[in-house]
């Protein structure tokens, strides 16, 4: 199970996180770029492991399991060691902020309904966050130094990611209150429940 491809591919994403991190820390042209490069790898195989999964039925618990931590530890390493290093213009640090305790509460909401045998379904909304946090987090890893790099200087790379940044906090808002909403309407069903067998 451990050596299926879509599991390998979810621990491939574990396995880059120090990397990303040291590569940060180095903050050179050629390190800023490779970080870079590493992360948006990285954010191929969340896609990659969940489509190869449900096409070879290759789902398993392990993978399941593994899939929300590594998603997880990339974002909150890679905004942590950016915060860390300064590197969160134009307020960034604050979307950061809001980004780390949406997940924080969709993770305690999870586990909660869990137990309950209760899903939490990733909405539409919330793929489009998705979307606009790993690219505002790869452009802030490549940075201004990385444009220079490759010869396009003129392209204000620590800008667009910084727009994208508070676009994925807007929208971290939004999809937050949605899945406490849904998870808030599960516990009053389950106190309900429960009340009525007690009665």
């Amino acid at each position: 199970m451990l050596t299926d491809l879509p599991n390998l591919l979810t621990l491939s994403r574990i396995v880059v996180v120090p990397i990303v991190v040291g590569l940060v820390v180095i903050h050179t042209p050629q390190t800023d770029c490779a970080a870079c490069v590493l992360f948006i790898l990285a954010g191929i195989t969340d896609y990659l492991d969940g489509k190869l999964a449900r096409a070879w039925n290759q789902n398993s618990d392990l993978g399941r399991m593994l899939d929300p931590i590594a998603d997880k530890l990339l974002v909150g390493a890679s905004l942590m060691v950016l915060a860390g290093l300064g590197r969160l213009p134009y307020g960034c640090l604050y979307p950061a902020i809001i980004i780390l305790s949406r997940e924080i509460l969709v993770s305690g909401l999870r586990e909660y309904l869990a137990a309950t045998r209760v899903g939490l379904p990733v909405t539409r909304l919330a793929k489009w966050k998705t979307g606009f946090q790993m690219t505002a987090i790869g452009f802030l890893l490549a940075g201004d130094s990385t444009a220079g790099l490759l010869h396009i200087g003129w392209l204000p790379v620590d800008v667009m990611g910084a727009v994208m940044m508070w676009i994925a906090a807007v929208l971290t808002l939004i999809t937050g209150w949605d899945y406490l909403s849904t998870g808030l309407r599960h516990v009053n069903r389950g106190t309900t429940g429960a009340t009525k067998l007690s009665s």
